[in-house]
């Protein structure tokens, strides 16, 4: 009898799936993942203060076809804040979805991040250059300032960027509107893609108000030369010359000069920061672009001798 409950547990042991008997734990993200085992993994990570649900058209959409791993940010809305309450949010997040690839055994995944999550995914991308496929950042930059004026430091938007930080902190969400708003016009009336229509889910004060810090002051662009996946940069884009939107493209294309490979750039025009919200449609066409090009190059590798 004995052995014949040995026998019956090694044998359900092996039936149930690697990812089931190891489920992802961690104080700085949580991920749920959907669609058929062994289909194309697409990692979606948010932006500041947003959760998975900027994410949901574009996963209802693709679960069918693609297994879909939906990353959330401990802090952001509901999620009670673990660790992230009291440290540096983006590089430990980056960390957490390199070891959640690792132990789920993903294969390659494309990585779409919005905003600071796209950050989130061009650290990831830096920090496994094997190991992530393709990289898709939505209104994202290297470093946010340099949208504004390409000769801007770190140090020169230090200040700002802590006043930021405090008047969060301390005053909440509706000082962060009204401080937004001043910053944006010091900032020279093109700061939206940090401070307008940030789809604000809220959560935490103390990671948000570090997040914020971070989108600041991150400056990623030392970092671009160890990311090999092809990129992609996709935002929100203006013919109107008074709005700020109309003087991105070559901002954005500055910013990603480090890259080893040119990246694809695809511009939408009528969106601002929430770009796969303010044009669904348009970009889940460029969304369909990016993963036919991840496709090919699957099919290539995998004919390669």
């Amino acid at each position: 009898m004995i052995r014949l409950l040995l026998a019956l547990t090694l044998l359900l042991a092996a039936a149930v799936p690697a990812s089931a008997q190891t489920p992802f734990r961690s104080e700085v993200i949580t991920v749920s993942a959907r669609g058929p085992q062994g289909a194309p993994d697409i990692v979606f990570v948010p932006g500041l203060a947003s959760t998975p649900a900027i994410w949901s058209r574009e996963a209802n959409r693709l679960d069918s076809r693609y297994r879909v791993h939906l990353v959330a940010i401990r802090g952001f809305g509901p999620l009670a804040a673990g660790t992230n309450a009291d440290r540096a949010l983006s590089g430990p997040a980056a960390q957490e979805i390199v070891r959640y690839v690792r132990e789920q055994g993903l294969d390659r995944p494309a990585m779409v991040g919005h905003s600071l999550g796209g950050q989130i995914a061009l650290r990831t991308a830096a920090l496994a250059p094997t190991e992530i496929g393709r990289v898709m950042a939505v209104d994202s930059s290297p470093f946010f300032p340099a949208l504004v004026d390409a000769r801007t430091t770190v140090d020169d938007v230090r200040p700002l960027a802590e006043l930021a930080r405090t008047a969060l902190l301390f005053l909440g969400d509706a000082a962060l509107d009204a401080q937004g708003r001043q910053l944006g016009q010091n900032l020279g009336g093109a700061a939206d893609a940090v401070f307008g229509t940030l789809g604000w889910q809220g959560g935490d004060r103390r990671v948000l108000a570090q997040g914020l810090y971070e989108v600041m002051t991150s400056d990623l662009r030392s970092s671009l030369p160890r990311i090999t996946a092809p990129v992609t940069v996709v935002y929100g884009w203006s013919p109107s010359e008074t709005s700020p939107r109309a003087q991105v493209d070559g901002l954005f294309r500055a910013g990603y000069r480090g890259l080893p490979s040119a990246p694809t750039y695809e511009r939408i025009e009528g969106a601002q920061h929430m770009v796969m919200i303010d044009r669904p449609t348009a970009f889940a066409e460029a969304m369909d672009r990016f993963l036919a090009q991840s496709a090919r190059a699957s099919a290539a590798s995998t004919a390669a001798p």
